[in-house]
């Protein structure tokens, strides 16, 4: 059973930071794709930042220049440094993997509350 594990929400000030990590096990098929996608309140899904297995990466331009994403080679794990946190960074966080079979994988999500 495919498991994605995310841990490293919490409630920050603006201008702190927070890490998330996420954990894949259980995939049966290598991971092409890992990212990190976000869900505020009344608002759709949407994409923060993915890293390729040849460490390419891609970023919401919401949050580049403040955030970074990355993952160790040969492991199932991908991590967001957030860094220079607004409020409108306020949203449930959501790890995502893709294997090569384009199968797409979500965690649970984890609340990331900016606020003073």
């Amino acid at each position: 059973q495919v498991q994605l594990v995310e841990s490293g929400g919490g409630l920050v000030q603006p201008g702190g930071s927070l890490r998330l990590s996420c954990e894949a096990s259980g995939m049966r098929f290598s991971i092409s794709v890992m990212g990190w996608y976000r869900q505020a309140p009344g608002k759709q899904r949407e994409l923060v930042a993915t890293i390729t297995s040849g460490f390419s990466t891609n970023y919401a331009d919401s949050v580049k220049g403040r955030f970074t994403i990355s993952r160790e080679n040969g492991k199932n794990t991908v991590d967001l440094q957030m860094n220079s946190l607004k409020p409108e960074d306020t949203a449930v966080y959501y790890c995502n993997a893709v294997d090569v079979t384009n199968y797409r994988y979500w965690g649970q999500g984890t609340q990331v509350t900016v606020s003073s």
